[in-house]
């Protein structure tokens, strides 16, 4: 298991370092392609939607969050539509 990478996103024009295990650059990369948007705007709407949190975590730990909260959505729609087969 790889450790952490430090990587600059540009959110609302301001350079940002984030540190990630590989396998969640991944993870967020896929899920930018799949929503057709440019990584630092995937990272933004993650921002956007941390800093509303009446304790908002770093942002690191708000994109881990998103991206186990994509996957876990995913898995409950695949067994909801599978149990109603």
């Amino acid at each position: 298991m790889a450790g952490p990478v430090k990587r600059s996103v540009a959110i609302a024009g301001h350079s940002t370092s984030i540190s990630l295990e590989p396998i969640f650059w991944d993870a967020l990369a896929e899920a930018a392609v799949a929503l057709r948007l440019p990584l630092s705007a995937l990272v933004a709407r993650i921002d956007a939607a941390r800093i509303e949190a009446d304790d908002p975590p770093n942002l690191a730990s708000a994109i881990r969050v998103w991206l186990f909260e994509r996957e876990r959505n995913k898995h409950l729609e695949n067994y909801v539509d599978n149990d109603s087969q």
